[in-house]
């Protein structure tokens, strides 16, 4: 089997439930320090497969596996206390019948139907919940051991291993076109015309390799004068909080670090990959290229904010969130006459790009860690392992921020419902870590954006 076939082959076989799932409410889970209200009444009745398929992740999970995953629902009445910010649980809530207030923190409170389509959504994941859940009217709950499906939408980054390689599944309206079909078969069969570093990016990345000085490396870098201005202008920026101006790329390079400097210069040289000829293409490679720096702003704010991840990892790992969308516009542009109306192309790109910016990144040789960043960086329910915010979660959530304000909007999940929330702040979960203090860094997300584009 090769790398292409390891990297990119089926699910791995979905894990068979072992033992019975805890599923305790809340109001009497071990060690719970929290009151919360008892249900009035607790079925162990299994939902219909059709019912269960609506939820989110399981409506990405086989059959076979949904099937298996013992559930109950819990009903309360109107004015109970489901479950409290930041308590500790076992399981995944659902709501099913009535309307529930969610409360994140002291100064925000909303309100969730059963009738909306974000009710498809968990109430709570991770270890913790995000909010505090009241009953507005009568409820319907349903409880699923949160082991089991963490243990599937955790997935470890490292297990991406399987028999065979990965068909793309595309929505049913598009399954049968001529042009997708072409493209699925190019990327099975290893065929994609996929991206090349920048001269001075690649020779960067190969000289770090061999454990260069910062003098060595400004050789390679003022080879491209754009870079050097771009260095300096960063080093000067309030991004780094300077104290006196510089003027030589020497400087900037001392004043950023070896390693950082090889992150960013890759991160400025990416900007050459997003381009097309064709003038439609071209004008969605220039918003994409928009909305990637703005998701590596974000992420890199995050990263400062929150002091367990290097800012300039996240700042690359955001800006190649969404680099497999390269490949499907080039692959377009090949085919003038094949591909679909642009709508009918945006509706499929969400299916292609994260296999395919993996497969992108890990040919340019990145690290796994950053290689696979595309896949998870709109898994929304992804659970990384230990207590501690990593890449991906702060991608997601810049993912998520990025949202806000969009018609994209109704489709996410809450900000509170999502496990890398509960990971912001060493799970001290307040809004002053979210939307009020991206707003207080947006001249330092402008000066990110600047400098990257």
């Amino acid at each position: 089997m090769n790398w292409f076939t390891k990297l990119f082959s089926k699910h791995p076989q979905s894990p068979s439930p072992a033992k019975k799932p805890d599923i305790t409410p809340p109001s009497t889970s071990p060690n719970n320090q929290f009151t919360c209200s008892k249900p009035v009444s607790t079925e162990h009745k299994k939902l219909p497969l059709t019912r269960l398929k609506k939820l989110a992740p399981l409506r990405d999970m086989d059959d076979t596996y949904v099937e298996q995953l013992i559930h109950a629902t819990l009903s309360y009445s109107a004015g109970s206390v489901i479950f409290r910010l930041g308590q500790k649980t076992n399981s995944i809530f659902y709501l099913l019948e009535g309307s529930l207030d969610m409360q994140p923190d002291s100064d925000n409170r909303y309100t969730l139907s059963a009738e909306s389509s974000l009710a498809n959504l968990p109430l709570n994941s991770g270890k913790l919940c995000g909010a505090t859940a009241y009953a507005k009217t009568d409820v319907t709950i349903l409880a699923i051991s949160g082991e089991f499906i963490c243990r599937w939408s955790g997935k470890d980054i490292r297990q991406s291993v399987a028999v065979e390689l990965l068909d793309i599944e595309l929505p049913e309206q598009i399954a049968g076109n001529r042009f997708f079909a072409s493209f699925s078969d190019a990327y099975r069969e290893n065929k994609l015309s996929l991206p090349s570093l920048p001269n001075v990016a690649l020779k960067l990345k190969e000289a770090m390799e061999q454990d260069l000085g910062i003098s060595e490396a400004v050789k390679i870098i003022e080879v491209d004068i754009s870079i050097v201005a771009k260095l300096i202008q960063l080093a000067n920026s309030p991004l780094y909080s300077p104290v006196s101006p510089i003027t030589n790329c020497h400087a900037a390079v001392t004043r950023i670090g070896l390693d950082q400097t090889r992150k960013l210069v890759m991160g400025i040289s990416l900007k050459q990959l997003f381009r097309c000829k064709n003038p439609q293409l071209m004008e969605k490679m220039q918003n994409l290229w928009k909305n990637s720096l703005y998701v590596s702003s974000l992420s890199f704010i995050l990263a400062q904010e929150n002091g367990t991840v290097n800012p300039e990892d996240a700042l690359l790992a955001g800006l190649v969130s969404d680099i497999g969308t390269i490949p499907i516009l080039h692959f377009a542009e090949q085919y003038p006459n094949e591909y679909p109306n642009l709508d009918v192309l945006d509706s499929a790109i969400p299916f292609l790009s994260p296999p395919v910016g993996s497969l992108v990144l890990h040919t340019l040789g990145f690290a796994p860690e950053l290689a696979c960043i595309p896949k998870y960086a709109e898994d929304w329910f992804y659970e990384s392992e230990g207590d501690k915010l990593n890449l991906i979660d702060v991608v997601i959530l810049a993912k998520l921020h990025s949202y806000f304000g969009t018609s994209r909007a109704k489709e996410i999940p809450y900000l509170n419902s999502i496990p890398a929330y509960t990971k912001l702040k060493n799970g001290k979960l307040t809004a002053d870590f979210s939307l009020d203090i991206l707003h207080k860094a947006q001249h330092r997300i402008k000066a990110a954006m600047n400098f990257l584009s």
